[in-house]
């Protein structure tokens, strides 16, 4: 899809269940690289928590290209930690057992991708990536309730019972659960930014506001090219996010006369915020590694 489609006017797609909106945003989307994707979902997004899904989708698809065409989650969080150590589900000889706490989506997805202690007793902690079909026999889902942001977007706790997996080739943290978040990150960041360009069309913000955020989309579309394990890849990535934060005051003044959309914006602006610590620590450590880098 060419850059003239995703900038210029769209139609949002209607809301409704979660399942049915995705299936419509993946119609579209045929051929799509996943920040075009991150991008075209923002746009057909009638609310924030619509384009952050569609933002996470994309993230879930440039880690796992072989992913299912329906909604997905990713599964780390246990007792609210996503340290290797704390977790206590387990892969054995094939199955998976234990509970993850906080599936973003999960009552809504089909499939999981669930990082899940593989090593053997009294060995070293090693985590392996496994995916498991939400009709496998022993997974079941427990509803949690609506969040303040975004409550468009459900959350569930995933109960795992010996249910039939299949493990994904490499190490689980190295090369997914860390890879994750960054791809998360600059995903959500094209969508949300991509539903902020839409709310500037249609209530026909100043062209200058209208360019950066389309500045926004340019540059965190060719992060999302980059390997999100290089260190100079955090530090761009930085920089698209400093970027957009230098918009907020002009965002904030252009809002003022938006209506439901600066109400919208005003609750679920916040996504943008979460995990912002853990995402500041990589970048400072991505900074160090470049700099001791040129002096060697």
């Amino acid at each position: 899809m060419p850059w003239n489609r995703l900038l210029c006017p769209l139609d949002r797609l209607p809301t409704g269940a979660l399942p049915a909106w995705y299936a419509h945003l993946q119609d579209q989307a045929n051929g799509l690289s996943t920040a075009q994707l991150a991008i075209l979902g923002g746009r057909l997004a009638a609310t924030p928590g619509l384009a952050f899904l569609a933002g996470y989708q994309a993230a879930l698809r440039a880690l796992w290209p072989e992913a299912p065409a329906s909604l997905g989650a990713f599964c780390v969080t246990e007792r609210r930690s996503v340290r290797p150590a704390d977790m206590t589900t387990r892969f054995h000889e094939g199955r998976l057992s234990g509970c993850k706490d906080f599936v973003t989506g999960g009552s809504e997805a089909d499939w999981f991708l669930v990082a899940a202690r593989s090593e053997p007793e009294c060995e070293p902690v090693r985590i392996t990536l496994c995916s498991v079909a939400r009709d496998t026999a022993g997974v079941a889902l427990e509803h949690l309730p609506p969040l303040p942001i975004a409550p468009d977007i459900p959350h569930a706790r995933l109960l795992l019972d010996g249910a039939e997996a299949q493990a994904l080739p490499g190490d689980g943290w190295d090369d997914y659960a860390k890879p994750f978040r960054t791809l998360e990150d600059v995903h959500v960041l094209l969508a949300l930014s991509a539903w902020l360009y839409g709310v500037s069309l249609e209530c026909r913000w100043p062209q200058g506001l209208r360019l950066k955020l389309a500045g926004v989309l340019a540059a965190g579309s060719e992060v999302a090219r980059l390997d999100p394990r290089e260190a100079a890849t955090h530090l761009l990535l930085g920089g698209v996010f400093a970027q957009f934060e230098s918009l907020q005051a002009e965002l904030d003044f252009a809002l003022n006369g938006a209506g439901e959309w600066a109400a919208l914006w005003r609750r679920d602006r916040g996504l943008l915020k979460i995990a912002g610590s853990a995402r500041q620590k990589r970048l400072e450590q991505a900074e160090a590694a470049v700099m001791n880098a040129l002096l060697l």
